[in-house]
């Protein structure tokens, strides 16, 4: 437990995804098998949020609990002992945490200008368009996301949206975060089972300065890798086929006419 805890304060955290605003990066809904995540503490605290990334981080008093939070004050109990228990299992992601806790994820930072929308229905920054290939639009709430007037991010603090745009009380509602409300950054999924894996943290406006690079150049590292690994293979199996011609070759060491090397007395 004390081992735990270290971890959990420190180092990172497992958190229970309470809500479908994130979805289909992240599963979460009432009486649901909802994933939880790891979430790195240690990154932020030698760097800050980037464009793409899914961050978890306190509520500001603007937030307020609005159904996608995962944690809260009132929902500890007033007996002591199950107090205790509660706050023992959520630090293993099993209960939620004290505070109002939310995920998100990084759409602009500080300094930047963010809007929505341009005539292909994308949210830009600084005038140009994201590349948001995580947008998940839930059935039956239209595939349209709501237009809002451009607000330029206060320095140090962060646009967050939620992935799945049209259900998701984000930054359009409540206002950008602190950057010291962030908690850590969404590593992995961990339960369960059947969902492990890397939280991906594309970064869409990366994709705009890619100065529209064919996709084909994507493949063009690995199959570099690959020429570059045929003539290896070649010379490789060419000098092993010339060391055994080499061997066989070479008479044994008893064979006539081949000098015996000496043998050390028996001592």
């Amino acid at each position: 437990m004390v081992l735990t805890f270290v971890i959990q304060t420190f180092l990172a955290r497992i958190y229970v995804i309470p809500s479908a605003s994130m979805e289909r990066t992240l599963h979460g809904c009432n009486g649901c098998n909802n994933d939880r995540v790891a979430v790195d503490k240690i990154t932020y605290r030698f760097s800050e949020p980037s464009p793409g990334d899914v961050v978890v981080f306190r509520g500001p008093p603007t937030w307020g609990d609005n159904g996608e939070s995962g944690g809260g004050g009132g929902q500890r109990s007033e007996n002591v002992l199950v107090r205790g228990l509660q706050g023992g299992l959520s630090l293993v992601g099993l209960a939620p945490p004290d505070e109002k806790d939310f995920v998100k994820r990084v759409v602009a930072t500080g300094g930047q200008t963010v809007a929505c929308c341009d005539p292909q229905n994308r949210v830009t920054v600084d005038g140009q368009p994201l590349d948001e290939p995580y947008i998940y639009y839930q059935p039956n709430l239209g595939r349209t996301q709501a237009d809002f007037a451009p607000v330029q991010v206060p320095q140090g603090q962060l646009w967050v949206m939620g992935d799945n745009r049209n259900n998701s009380a984000d930054a359009r509602v409540h206002g950008p975060i602190g950057v010291t409300d962030v908690i850590g950054k969404a590593r992995v999924i961990v339960l369960p089972v059947g969902r492990w894996g890397g939280v991906p943290d594309t970064d869409p406006q990366a994709q705009v300065s890619a100065l529209g690079a064919p996709t084909w150049t994507s493949g063009v590292p690995l199959a570099a890798g690959v020429l570059g690994a045929v003539p290896l293979v070649w010379v490789s199996r060419r000098l092993r086929a010339r060391y055994r011609q080499a061997d066989a070759d070479d008479p044994p060491l008893d064979a006539p006419g081949r000098a015996t090397p000496p043998r050390l007395p028996d001592r």
